[in-house]
């Protein structure tokens, strides 16, 4: 578990974080969100220490990030797994190697060992036998696997993803991220994940903190989204007609007034059908 308590930022006098209070929870996928500008990736920069915080603490499973020596910050770290938005690999070394670089920074295992772990990480995110290929001949979303299988070599207690999904189709966008639930759950890792993808936060949102100029203005699941009045967070992730539009089907299925396995064209053919969209205390007559 990760708390937030009365975190402030500034940077040359503009106020970027201000007074913010969470949680991340531990075994949860923990989702950031926000507006370009709004404080996530600075938060998510000070949770790892690559900022100072102005004020506040940051604890880590109760010890206090933000008050500890350097050569506590550097055994917490070893404890921390990054997933960068762009994978950030060496273009010049081998899946094999890219995953292994953790291992050869903070560890003192046998070559065999690590190669030993390397595969096991590879095989989990369905990589397996790609050890001797390099980035260049591997598609975005297999450098995203890679880039999973390299955050959670050490076996960290934390897991940060910047924007897993950049630069992904829909599809390819799912399948991270579920492996990323996936494996949150599998190792009881607290996982933090900055997103701009709505289908993230609908699908894998078990916590989520929506940041709006610098300040927390909600808190809250993805089922609990569907039924907010909140409304700078549903200009947010309602901004379409068709999010809206989904959001009232949503909102339908989790009030059991229709069936998730539903299969539309016999609604749709069915004269009696009367669904009120986008009014939740109303129901088919």
């Amino acid at each position: 578990m990760i708390e937030i308590k009365n975190v402030s930022k500034s940077f040359g006098g503009n106020e970027i974080l201000i007074d913010i209070n969470a949680v991340m929870e531990t075994g949860k996928t923990n989702l950031i969100i926000g507006t370009s500008g709004s404080g996530k990736t600075v938060l998510q920069k000070c949770m790892v220490g690559l900022f100072e915080v102005d004020k506040g603490d940051i604890l880590f499973d109760g010890k206090d990030l933000t008050t500890m020596s350097e050569e506590d910050r550097k055994e917490l770290r070893q404890q921390i797994g990054m997933l960068f938005q762009g994978s950030a690999l060496f273009d010049s070394m081998t899946v094999e190697d890219n995953v292994k670089f953790p291992l050869d920074m903070f560890t003192k295992w046998s070559h065999a060992k690590k190669i030993e772990r390397v595969n096991d990480v590879l095989e989990r995110v369905n990589l397996k036998d790609t050890n001797s290929r390099f980035p260049a001949e591997i598609s975005g979303g297999m450098k995203k696997r890679v880039g999973i299988a390299r955050a959670i070599v050490l076996k960290p207690k934390y897991l940060f993803c910047d924007e897993p999904n950049s630069g992904l189709d829909p599809q390819t966008s799912m399948v991270i991220d579920k492996l990323i639930h996936e494996i949150t759950k599998e190792n009881n890792m607290t996982t933090i994940i900055n997103t701009h993808d709505m289908n993230s936060v609908m699908e894998i949102g078990e916590n989520i903190l929506y940041l709006y100029n610098g300040k927390k203005e909600w808190e809250g699941t993805s089922k609990e989204i569907i039924f907010s009045k909140h409304d700078k967070l549903n200009e947010f992730i309602f901004a379409s007609e068709f999010l809206r539009d989904a959001k009232d089907m949503r909102m339908l299925e989790e009030k059991g007034i229709i069936d998730n396995d539903r299969n539309m064209e016999e609604i749709m053919r069915d004269g009696g059908a009367n669904l009120v969209m986008g009014d939740e205390d109303k129901e088919p007559e």
